[in-house]
């Protein structure tokens, strides 16, 4: 929940928070997945703009530009206000994209064991480690721009009538580093998917809402431009 106290945003648990993380920890405790990302975690890891190293017996998690800061002057939050703390820039400007570069500093949470791990991830990045354990198998799950958008309905069907310069352009605008950490491996005929050293190691499976709505806006621009 946020608190508003004159211009501060401040940042309390709410119950809804507490009952996701307790049902999260239950599905994390039987998955695959994380027990997969926890085995490769040795000597820590970077997830998009998260840190986790192994602290004792469970783990820490902080901002990745904080990696060197003392740990008694970050604020130590608890794993089940992750999600809260991820709303919001340090600006205090609210965050639609989990994936973009505008996570807040000056934090820390200490996870219990690879559960609170999952935990932290999903309200940080929320679906991050079972994508990142589907993008390890042998055959890529990911979905073309082409396939994407010949089963939309709707006003979003106009989509699939982009051409391919066009659909680059707005790789281009809504997938780049500055706007989303996601390692985009889905593509369009003459567009390389990104890499992990460009992005994160956040797999982008198949395309998103907000590139969906940015293509249709494109093409209604150029069909207004034809006429």
């Amino acid at each position: 929940m946020v608190v508003k106290r004159g211009k501060r945003k401040i940042y309390s648990p709410r119950t809804d928070d507490t009952l996701a993380c307790f049902i999260m920890s239950v599905v994390q405790a039987v998955h695959p997945a994380l027990a997969a990302f926890v085995a490769q975690m040795a000597g820590g890891i970077v997830v998009a703009q998260v840190i986790l190293v192994r602290a004792g017996s469970g783990f820490e998690l902080r901002h990745v530009a904080d990696r060197d800061v003392a740990a008694e002057t970050l604020r130590t939050v608890p794993v089940c206000e992750l999600r809260s703390l991820a709303q919001f820039t340090d600006q205090d400007e609210f965050r639609p994209l989990k994936s973009a570069p505008s996570l807040r500093r000056g934090w820390r949470a200490v996870a219990a064991g690879g559960k609170e791990v999952g935990v932290a991830l999903d309200q940080l990045y929320p679906g991050f480690v079972a994508d990142w354990f589907a993008a390890r198998g042998t055959v890529l799950p990911v979905t073309s721009y082409r396939e994407f958008t010949a089963r939309q309905s709707g006003m979003y069907r106009v989509t699939a009538m982009l051409d391919d310069a066009g659909v680059s352009r707005v790789i281009r605008e809504c997938c780049a580093a500055s706007l989303c950490l996601k390692c985009r491996l889905w593509t369009v005929a003459g567009m390389e998917p990104d890499t992990a050293q460009e992005k994160s190691i956040i797999p982008c499976l198949e395309p998103c809402a907000v590139l969906l709505e940015t293509a249709r806006k494109a093409f209604r621009i150029e069909q207004d431009g034809t006429k």
